[in-house]
């Protein structure tokens, strides 16, 4: 009886921390939140519980045990603040200066997501900073410079990539001289491990376990990248980058059971590899099938959900088949977006600050609620935790309230 109790509370306690959203991607890192949401929207839209003025940046919310994480850049700033998601009362902040100036006049703000883990928020900058932090109070633990530590290069964008926590690593693509992939120990900052010559992409890694054993997969400049997150042994390198040299990677793989979904535009396109430690085999690839250009695509039920084609010159919306590379259908000059995936429901968000709600379904897209929740300027990702809807613009926080209605 003591034990079916244990295996009760366990899965109880299991269950509350599902409806957090504490890194880039959600809990597992694949854009899918098991919440059940109201999407019988009023004429006016969702509810706003809350909204708040930001500062620059493409950052995500990131959420664990009631309180946010907000990372942007207010003047000549880089800050943190810790907020209470139901509220939207600031608790705390942190900042530190920064000179980062964006060499294509794309914005100025941090683009990576923090993490948290064990009482920690983890933060990466445009110009190469980690830091980590308490996340109840703001108390900084320790902070890192990668670019003056490992050599690392400003890129295009500066630093982009998202802390992964596994446990009791930080793994991040740092980008520099035989230090591409790095692990830290989330408690000190300490060096565990580095591997790799590559430069880092804009794309952050994942973790699984696949067939029985964990691994951790990125995607660097040149490389999709498996590795074990204990000791750093990689078990291939394998090639995928786009054929121009301006161009960026930032699309996160997707693993679906064995299979690896990766996608990048500028010519690289879109593939499904069967996992193998040896190196994978390919399954299909092509580049006028999924090629994402900086949005993830979702899964569900055999199916992938995405942007396929350049920001810049209007991504079509499209349900790809996982296993044929089939197109199932496609909204051609859609534009650029975001696709989360709630129970099996479609949450896009685009760039011009529209929420679109329609079932994830093969046979076709069709809408059930809409409504203009920012202004223009969505590039960042939302989040999901306990029923509330967590989106920003490079203006503006707001909360929705999505919970269902008894």
């Amino acid at each position: 009886m003591r034990f079916r109790t244990a295996i009760l509370l366990l899965s109880i306690a299991l269950s509350a921390r599902a409806e957090d959203w504490p890194q880039f991607l959600g809990p597992a890192r694949n854009g899918l939140s098991a919440s059940s949401l109201n999407l019988n929207w009023p004429k006016e839209g969702p509810k706003v519980l809350w909204q708040m003025k930001v500062g620059e940046g493409f950052s995500a919310p990131a959420i664990a045990d009631g309180r946010l994480i907000l990372f942007h850049r207010v003047g000549d700033k880089e800050r943190l603040d810790g907020v209470e998601a139901n509220t939207g009362k600031a608790t705390w902040h942190y900042e530190y200066p920064t000179a980062y100036q964006d060499d294509f006049g794309r914005g100025n703000g941090p683009r990576a997501t923090p993490a948290i883990a064990d009482g920690r928020v983890f933060a990466f900058a445009p110009a190469g900073i980690l830091t980590c932090l308490n996340v109840t109070n703001g108390a900084k633990f320790w902070s890192i410079d990668t670019q003056k530590e490992f050599g690392a290069g400003k890129g295009f964008f500066g630093a982009v990539c998202s802390p992964l926590v596994e446990g009791h690593a930080v793994l991040m693509n740092i980008g520099g001289k035989g230090s591409d992939i790095v692990a830290f120990d989330a408690g000190s900052g300490k060096l565990l491990w580095k591997v790799g010559n590559d430069e880092a992409s804009y794309s952050s890694p994942v973790a699984a376990t696949i067939n029985g054993k964990r691994y951790v997969l990125f995607l660097t400049r040149k490389f999709l990248t498996a590795l074990d997150p204990t000791t750093g042994k990689t078990y291939f390198d394998f090639p995928w980058q786009p054929a121009i040299h301006a161009s960026v990677s930032a699309a996160t793989p997707l693993i679906i059971g064995d299979l690896v979904f990766i996608s990048a535009s500028y010519g690289a396109g879109a593939a499904v590899l069967k996992f193998k430690e040896s190196g994978p085999e390919k399954i299909w690839s092509g580049d006028d099938i999924l090629s994402n250009h900086y949005a993830t695509s979702v899964h569900q039920d055999g199916f992938l959900y995405g942007f396929d084609g350049r920001q810049e010159q209007g991504c079509n919306l499209r349900c790809v088949e996982l296993k044929t590379g089939k197109i199932r259908w496609s909204l051609d000059r859609f534009g650029a977006g975001t696709i989360t995936l709630a129970g099996k429901n479609l949450l896009v968000l685009t760039e011009k600050g529209e929420l679109i709600a329609a079932p994830a379904s093969s046979a076709e897209f069709k809408p059930v609620a809409r409504a203009q929740i920012l202004p223009y300027g969505v590039r960042a990702y939302p989040a999901i935790a306990d029923g509330f809807f967590y989106a920003r613009s490079t203006e503006k926080l707001v909360c929705l309230d999505l919970r269902p209605r008894d």
